[in-house]
């Protein structure tokens, strides 16, 4: 029997498409039904101002990278209170540093307004 050389290509073609129509019909049979978001009352019982699915206002967003900042220096924090007793007092000159580096950014942005609320 004679192979042609476009054979295994059809033969991959085939499952690609088969695999694709496969995905697709799974997807259809475990679809979720979607219905309105209804609300009720929360939060003592009053009535939401918003809906639930509402974005936030973009003045949080200075409220979360100082957030994230200080997150990232608990992070940082943590290996370093391994490596404290075996590097000495370097280690600890270097961590003031890095805390006195997050506080002059958060210097910085206190003093340009970065947390009014107005």
């Amino acid at each position: 029997m004679r192979s042609t050389a476009w054979e295994p290509v059809a033969v991959l073609l085939a499952v690609v498409v088969g695999g694709v129509l496969l995905l697709h019909g799974v997807g259809v049979a475990v679809r979720a039904v979607r219905e309105p978001l209804t609300t009720g009352p929360f939060s003592g019982g009053f009535e939401p101002r918003e809906h639930p699915v509402s974005r936030f206002h973009v003045r949080w967003y200075p409220v979360t990278m100082v957030f994230l900042a200080f997150d990232m220096e608990m992070l940082f924090m943590y290996p370093w209170t391994k490596v404290v007793p075996e590097v000495g007092t370097s280690a600890v000159v270097e961590m003031f540093l890095f805390l006195g580096i997050l506080l002059a950014g958060v210097g910085y942005a206190w003093r340009e307004g970065a947390f009014r609320w107005t």
